[in-house]
């Protein structure tokens, strides 16, 4: 196998685990909104969730009540963006919150998810071309 079949090989493994990252989180925020119709808006669910997520999978980063915030956000955000709701999944988690909290709109939103998917941005990259 030749360094480059390597690097591809480890490329396709680092995006199908970004997928299924997103998917989960995507998950979560679904369960979030659905708990918060059923009991009742307040912090208390996202709360309790992430206490029960934390106690579940000790040791397992991601399940904070701020991150768990985010989750809910980008679930609702993309929920009923049936162009956009795909195009999330191939950029990873932080890429994703950066374009959800500072670009406003779907075209911006649009455009910055292709970017950062088509040209492999970093996340410093991203935030400069955005406060650019």
């Amino acid at each position: 196998m030749s360094e480059l079949q390597l690097k591809a090989a480890q490329y396709r493994a680092l995006q199908a685990v970004n997928k299924e990252q997103i998917a989960l989180y995507w998950s979560i925020g679904e369960a979030i909104v659905h708990r918060q119709t059923k009991y009742g808006w307040g912090k208390s669910v996202v709360e309790e969730l992430a206490s029960e997520l934390q106690k579940e999978f000790v040791g397992v980063q991601g399940f904070s009540a701020s991150n768990l915030w985010r989750m809910r956000n980008f679930y609702l955000e993309y929920n009923n963006h049936e162009f956009l709701a795909p195009l999330v999944r191939e950029i990873g988690w932080t890429h994703n919150i950066i374009i959800l909290e500072k670009c406003k709109d779907e075209h911006q939103r649009f455009f910055y998810i292709e970017m950062a998917r088509s040209f492999g941005w970093s996340k410093s990259m991203l935030i400069n071309a955005i406060d650019n």
